[in-house]
């Protein structure tokens, strides 16, 4: 889902203030539970150093023909010059907007976290993207890529059989739908103290530019 927004949300990580809960409304208890490890926890594993100064907090679906894109482009650059460098995270949090299918595929990816193969297994769901809506992901393609990353396939189908992490999934959508996300892919980039949202597969000039001013 693209999108042509870029907003600065300016927050003290840690103690939210007023204008992130005008864009995020929570009430004043849940307030002070959004804390910079919040906004982090029950997510991807960390892809980084875990004490780099800049997180990007991506939501994605796995179906999303521009979450697919940015993978494929601006990410690859993210990754060789940011986050191999120390300077920034990544952290992915999952939006199933396009119904089960997107739901299985996070389920999948946490259950291959389970073998500690989460981002082998996320790239691989990427590498193999067919189309939104299209059939691409079933139980047989899902065996398929956790054969390929080297996977213990009976451990990986006993995890995906039980929908282990189908609860995981669900509530990530629903912590993402509290925090004002409304489209695939979107970004929260942060550090100790201000937030940038960005929504949609921007340029890579845009994620460039919002590291500059954190």
């Amino acid at each position: 889902m693209a999108g042509k927004q870029v907003l600065l949300v300016p927050i003290i990580v840690g103690v939210v203030v007023g204008i992130f809960l005008v864009l995020f409304p929570v009430s004043e208890n849940d307030s002070q539970a959004l804390t910079k490890s919040v906004l982090i926890e029950g997510g991807s594993p960390i892809m980084g150093n875990h004490n780099a100064p800049i997180t990007i907090l991506e939501w994605g679906d796995y179906q999303c023909t521009y979450c697919y894109k940015f993978h494929q482009d601006s990410l690859n650059i993210i990754k060789e010059d940011f986050i191999k460098t120390g300077k920034v995270k990544l952290v992915f949090k999952d939006y199933p907007l396009n119904g089960p299918d997107s739901i299985l595929a996070a389920e999948a990816s946490y259950c291959a976290q389970d073998q500690e193969k989460y981002w082998q297994y996320h790239d691989e769901l990427y590498k193999n993207w067919g189309g939104e809506r299209t059939g691409w992901i079933t139980r047989d393609s899902l065996n398929e890529f956790a054969e390929t990353v080297g996977l213990n396939t009976e451990k990986f189908n006993d995890c995906l059989n039980d929908h282990k992490y189908k609860d995981k999934v669900i509530a990530l959508y629903e912590f993402g739908q509290e925090l004002g996300i409304d489209a695939t892919p979107s970004f929260l980039v942060f550090n100790d103290e201000k937030i940038i949202k960005i929504r949609g597969n921007q340029p890579l000039e845009v994620f460039l530019k919002t590291f500059d001013e954190l």
